[in-house]
């Protein structure tokens, strides 16, 4: 059986993996690079208990636990390690608590920690970069290929998928995978899909070496007399990564062109200021831009596309791309050797749940 899969990001490189480890073909087509997008880019926290209430709780604890599994079984270093997690707010200039000092020594005053939200039980950090990188390379290193190139299509026999076309040459397959993060939108051109959106997220990353601790901050912070969310995530490697002021933006073709926000990333420096000392401007290692995909309800797309055969889609994760991945990509390899999962129930994510997208939309793409 050979499967092909349409993106290389971390839903791409777990399902890889997990394909892989069945002994199944797999050739991964990225058109970009390894991690071009918000797998590269994002900020890696994990949680295990976050989503407890909705339909992602069972696939966020099963993937919670694969993270920690995951380094004793793949060579490489990709900066897993738990943490403490906090909740807060920054103390407005002129207000009675601007002054105080903050309950985390590394903070500055008037940054007011007001709730433990996770402990090293519930919450850790893996670098996305280098977390997709290394299941890659597992599954490269077990025998996956790597394609390069722009998937342009689907080879159809009737109903069902015979393979791909890659910029007009077609590579045969029994099973495709769709998994470009937004820019699976575009595979509604060629299938029955429900719209896939991009929020663009900006964030800066700090060298901070060990002058940071293991704490991961949720803060409310008042900008141009709006409550903004900033969140800080010190990873193992020395490198801190802010973000905050998502917005809506056009999704550029192409990957490699998607860019920050001047002014975006001028206010979060500012407010990265504000934090703390440690976040000077010398201390810049990037300033950057990913699109995180996301749905008309907010959960993932993950399972059979409807009306075809041999066709799946995994997209959608918003903030959890990275968390959920393991279990996303071992669940897909379940359904497509087997035709039924046995770790998480994918009927929550089914997406025959939502409406198509009119394909005619695209054509302008």
């Amino acid at each position: 059986m050979r499967v092909v899969i349409c993106g290389g990001g971390v839903i791409g490189a777990c399902t890889a993996y997990f394909l892989r480890r069945r002994g199944i073909d797999v050739i991964v087509v990225e058109r970009t690079e390894v991690a071009a997008a918000a797998s590269g880019k994002a900020g890696g926290f994990l949680a295990q208990d976050w989503c407890a209430g909705t339909p992602l709780d069972a696939l966020a604890r099963r993937s919670f636990g694969l993270h920690a599994q995951l380094p004793e079984e793949i060579a490489g270093d990709w900066g897993y390690r738990s943490m403490t997690a906090y909740s807060g707010f920054v103390a407005s200039d002129g207000t009675a608590r601007r002054n105080t000092p903050s309950a985390l020594d590394w903070l500055s005053d008037g940054v007011v920690i007001t709730q433990r939200i996770g402990t090293a039980k519930t919450t850790a950090i893996v670098h996305p970069r280098k977390f997709t990188s290394a299941v890659m390379n597992a599954a490269l290193a077990q025998g996956a290929t790597l394609r390069p190139g722009r998937v342009t299509g689907i080879v159809r026999d009737g109903d069902r998928a015979t393979g791909v076309e890659i910029e007009g040459s077609a590579v045969e397959a029994d099973a495709v995978v769709i998994a470009m993060g937004p820019w699976s939108l575009l595979a509604a051109q060629w299938m029955s899909l429900p719209a896939v959106y991009g929020q663009r997220s900006p964030s800066i990353v700090y060298d901070t070496g060990t002058d940071v601790p293991a704490d991961a901050l949720f803060l409310e912070y008042e900008d141009n007399g709006s409550a903004v969310s900033i969140e800080v995530f010190p990873r193992a490697d020395g490198s801190t990564h802010i973000t905050a002021l998502s917005d809506i933006a056009p999704l550029p073709l192409d990957p490699a062109a998607v860019t920050p926000d001047v002014d975006a990333i001028a206010r979060l420096q500012s407010m990265s200021e504000r934090l703390s000392p440690l976040f000077r401007p010398e201390r810049i290692i990037a300033q950057q831009a990913c699109f995180r995909p996301v749905t008309e309800d907010g959960l993932p797309l993950i399972g059979k596309v409807p009306y075809s055969e041999g066709l799946y889609i995994a997209t959608g994760h918003n903030v959890w791309g990275i968390l959920n991945a393991p279990a996303t990509g071992e669940a897909l390899a379940e359904l497509i050797a087997e035709g039924s999962t046995h770790e998480v129930d994918l009927s929550p994510f089914d997406p025959a749940r939502l409406t198509p997208l009119d394909p005619s939309l695209l054509q302008a793409r």
